[in-house]
């Protein structure tokens, strides 16, 4: 399926409505009604109630009984563009500063009720809002309620330095991570400095620069909270299985006596220009040249907006696009893409190309003009609409799926156009789109306009670059301190130090399952789903890494790639385009111990999808072209990916625990192994793997299994080899723990493993009794690992651990990214905190804790169609009984505390486990020395 690229206020806008509002409920007082959508006829849409309170809190429901959770979204109409300039990364780091508790809940507690309750919470701010969302069991709303209004009225009273310095640390720590420490994790801080004038509050990146991190206090935080986050600046969303009246009463007692913040005026709309080619070089830690360009556009709302959207999608979206036919499969570039990036003030059209190692970005760049000169000459043509108006419109339904997605559209739209289900409109608005209108909007915004042009380019490679830099960023300069705000206190008329109980129980439903078999031994299994009219249908073929000849990794992969390259009958364009127009997709991926035929479907055109699977599946064209550009592709592309340190981390973890070339390199190959493949390997591998030996279909969706296997008996005629068994683990043992050191000069950051081998997969047994003992230690964001080295420390972004076993083999990993200077004593906290969880276990607090947040999860488990696919293949994998989810929930409810101990002393050990480490060895290993370990250094491919 073509990606069609849209921002936020549209974004994934989707779905048949499932929910026929009904006759409006008696309201408290100082709640008005405003609105009701009901759901359309026969139009994609969202129905929602929409409620203010007193004190400007907009409220927006979203009923449906579907499943039996809901998901609760408050949005403050504010990120940062709100801030100051000297100032950025306020709004991000105020975003920490929520989760730190509140007046009358306890420091780290807002994730701990949440997480007991058996749900998920998390926030995210971008340069125009903030959001705080958290999907639970149905019957926990009141106390998200709750947590949400204290958090909004009594956060102040609770805010203090040590909070303060801890979250400006762990911020630190996240753009370290994510940005500093990753390859071009600078493009988007550069571009963006490079197009907005320094006074325009996107040439700041959301996530702030270090100084003015460094520059703010906690009297900012205080004067940011009391400016921006008042109830008349929120949005609260309310989705899932809710009694509206009920929800009602709770919303209006909880923030109905939050006191009103001050007026926030509707930011101007600020679309920029620039007068000439602006050419910027930004050196990073990388093997491949990118290249990135920008045209400034308009704004959301602008009649040129969808337009420029679906220029994007002809021009770099999909195989058909013309940056794909013209750069990529050429093989002048590793790949290519163009969207219209989109926020609230301004919007810009941005293209992304990839060369490969070596490559001058000045000839890419002018193989890219070469490719929109085509355009102007080509034009746009109906076709190319057809597809993504084809794609768009399928996609509005699957985006039905989830409670989450619904209410994340509500919220954004709300808090954007004042409309929260703008889906009719906007598909109104696409479908009006012509041919002419995205010629001009390309003549008008992008041909032989000015763009800014950053070239990202290996250390010491300037020549590179696409042109010598001629424009230089300046940032703005503080005004000083900021405006002085008024205290606002919340009354409390009655005692909000209580936390609500459960409002009753929520039966859990696990998804009825049919299963068949057909005459070749194909095994079938599916659940019926028919929220949305779609169908997801996925083929699991013997076919995986583990079935390689020996030396000959990468092969799996290549191979799945390479049927999807078009068939005898069809070109792989042809494929593309007619899956567009029936907005369905097929996707082709090989994993350790299978490869797997994805298909996606609206109900009404799954006939036509199969066909179109089936044809790729046995009539594969195997062409030798297509072979030697995937190669060339594969190998570039393992270059790209291999040069992060999670990649490096993960490698030197697969060399550490096992010998055997299968387990110990990686899945995707290596230069060498990649090297030596033929298409005749291929073609032998497709000949001995492609087989319905051991194959398992699963289904989900709207449909039934009769009509399921109308549709695909044609399968039972299909003959292949006896399956080829996956090659053993072989395992390396140690006589002790030591330390692994792989280097990667001047990282800012090191990432830090501790890693040892463990019991095979079971559902209900010792390896799911090891996961449940796991959960206090390393499980969850309250757990003992992540509150010690992230809320205690401040060494990093986040740590933890896990459990996990296939059918032969398993492993224990405990992990964090921490800042460099924090290594050593990072691995100090890790083993102390296994060895104390070893030789001590757990609290009862901490056993209460796991039964209420692992027992409770199921009701968030088989909401959508991917979730009961998840479940359903588990099951097939492992051969699990029909009730072995009953099972786990028993064995949580009844497992003692004394069971739980005795498996963390015997797999939390740290003596047992080797210690990875990635980071500058040069600083490091002098320091690494003082832990008492033998020190080793590893060199994994990069």
């Amino acid at each position: 399926m073509r990606y069609f690229i849209l921002t936020a206020a549209v974004l994934g806008l989707s779905g048949c409505g499932v929910y026929q509002a009904t006759s409006q409920p008696s309201l408290p007082e100082g709640i008005t009604f405003i609105e009701q959508e009901k759901a359309g006829e026969n139009t994609p849409s969202i129905p929602y109630q929409k409620y203010q309170l007193d004190n400007g809190l907009t409220v927006v429901l979203h009923p449906d009984d579907s499943d039996p959770l809901v998901h609760v979204d408050v949005t403050y109409h504010v990120g940062s563009a709100r801030e100051e300039p000297g100032k950025s990364g306020f709004a991000h780091f105020f975003e920490h500063m929520m989760f730190q508790g509140s007046k009358h809940v306890g420091d780290q507690q807002h994730f701990k009720f949440v997480t007991e309750s058996g749900g998920s919470v998390n926030g995210t701010t971008n340069r125009d809002r903030t959001n705080y969302y958290q999907t639970v069991p149905a019957n926990e709303l009141e106390k998200m309620l709750w947590l949400e209004s204290d958090r909004m009225g009594f956060l102040l009273e609770a805010v203090s330095q040590r909070k303060f310095e801890i979250q400006r640390d762990t911020v630190k720590n996240e753009r370290a991570q994510n940005f500093e420490n990753r390859p071009y994790g600078l493009v988007h801080e550069t571009l963006a400095a490079a197009l907005y004038p320094p006074t325009h509050p996107y040439s700041w990146p959301t996530i702030g620069y270090v100084e003015d991190l460094n520059g703010v206090d906690v009297d900012d935080l205080k004067a940011f909270f009391l400016r921006w986050y008042g109830p008349n600046n929120a949005t609260l969303t309310i989705g899932g299985d809710i009694d509206v009246e009920q929800t009602l009463k709770w919303v209006n007692k909880y923030f109905g006596d939050i006191q009103r913040g001050p007026e926030v005026k509707a930011a101007d709309k600020w679309p920029v220009t620039i007068d000439a080619d602006r050419f910027v070089t930004l050196e990073d830690n990388i093997q491949q040249p990118m290249l990135v360009m920008s045209w400034p556009t308009e704004y959301p709302g602008a009649d040129s907006r969808v337009a420029i959207d679906m220029l994007g999608s002809v021009l770099g979206q999909g195989r058909n696009s013309l940056l794909y036919q013209d750069l990529v499969k050429p093989g002048k570039a590793l790949s290519a893409s163009a969207y219209q990036d989109c926020a609230e003030l301004s919007c810009n059209f941005q293209l992304y190309v990839l060369g490969n190692r070596d490559q001058d970005l000045s000839e890419l760049r002018g193989d890219v003009m070469k490719v929109l000169d085509s355009l102007k000459v080509r034009g746009i043509k109906e076709d190319d609409l057809e597809q993504v108006k084809g794609s768009a419109e399928a996609g509005a339904v699957f985006g039905l799926q989830s409670v989450q997605g619904k209410v994340s559209q509500l919220a954004s739209n709300e808090t954007f156009y004042g409309d929260p289900d703008r889906l009719a409109s906007w598909l109104d608005e696409l479908n009006g789109v012509t041919t002419q209108d995205v010629e001009n909007a390309f003549s008008r915004f992008v041909w032989q306009q000015p763009s800014v042009n950053v070239s990202v380019v290996p250390r010491g490679q300037q020549r590179l670059q696409a042109a010598e830099q001629n424009y230089t960023a300046t940032r703005a300069i503080s005004s000083g301190e900021s405006e002085k705000q008024v205290m606002r206190y919340t009354p409390e008329t009655f005692d909000r130090s209580v936390p609500p109980a459960p409002n009753g129980s929520v039966s859990v439903k696990v998804p009825e399952l049919y299963h068949a078999k057909l005459g070749n031994g194909i095994e079938i299994s599916g659940a019926e789903s028919n929220e949305t009219p779609t169908v997801t249908v996925h083929l699991v073929l013997p076919a995986g890494s583990l079935m390689e000849p020996k030396g000959k990794n990468g092969l799996a992969s290549l191979t799945a790639d390479l049927i999807s390259e078009g068939t005898t009958n069809r070109s792989s364009e042809d494929i593309t385009a007619e899956l567009d127009r029936l907005g369905s997709s097929i996707s082709i991926s090989a994993s350790s111990r299978g490869t797997t035929i994805s298909v996606s479907s609206l109900t009404k055109n799954l006939r036509e999808t199969l066909t179109l699977a089936g044809d790729m599946l046995f009539n594969p064209r195997f062409d030798e072209a297509d072979f030697d550009r995937l190669k060339k592709q594969a190998l570039e592309g393992i270059h790209f990916s291999h040069q992060t340190p999670q990649w490096q981390a993960g490698q030197a973890r697969r060399e550490v625990l096992y010998s055997d070339p299968w387990h110990a390199l990686p899945s995707e190959g290596t230069r060498e192994t990649l090297s030596g493949l033929t298409l005749d390997d291929v073609k032998q591998f497709y000949a001995d793997n492609y087989t319905p030996d051991n194959a398992r279909l699963i289904a989900v969706g709207d449909i039934d299994k009769q009509t399921l296997l109308s549709k695909v008996n044609g399968l039972s005629r299909w003959k292949g080899n006896k399956a080829t068994a996956p090659a053993p683990a072989e395992l390396k043992q140690y006589p002790q723990s030591q330390i692994w050191l792989v280097d990667k000069p001047g990282a800012p950051q090191s990432v830090v493993q501790m890693v040892r081998h463990a019991m095979p997969y079971d559902a209900t047994g010792e390896m799911f009794k090891t996961q449940l003992a796991n959960f206090n230690l390393a499980g969850n964001f309250n757990s003992r690992l992540n509150l010690n080295l992230r809320e205690d420390k401040g060494y990093t972004y986040g740590a933890g651990g896990y459990v996990v076993g296939n059918q032969d083999t398993g492993r224990v990993v405990f992990q964090a990214q921490v800042r460099a200077d924090s290594t050593v004593d990072t691995v100090r906290e890790m083993q102390n905190e296994l060895n104390e969880m070893a030789s001590s276990g757990i609290t009862d607090d901490e056993l209460k804790f796991l039964r209420l947040a692992v027992g409770q999860k199921d009701a968030l488990s088989y909401e959508t169609p991917g979730d009961k696919a998840g479940l359903i293949a588990n099951m097939m994998r492992h051969k699990l009984s029909s009730d072995y989810k009953a099972q786990q929930r028993a064995i949580i409810e009844t497992v003692s505390k004394e069971t739980l101990n005795a498996l963390a002393a015997k797999w939390f050990e740290p003596d047992a486990y080797q210690v990875i480490i990635v980071g500058d060895a040069a600083t490091l290993e002098p320091a690494l020395s003082t832990l008492g370990l033998p020190v080793k250094r590893l060199v994994v491919e990069n």
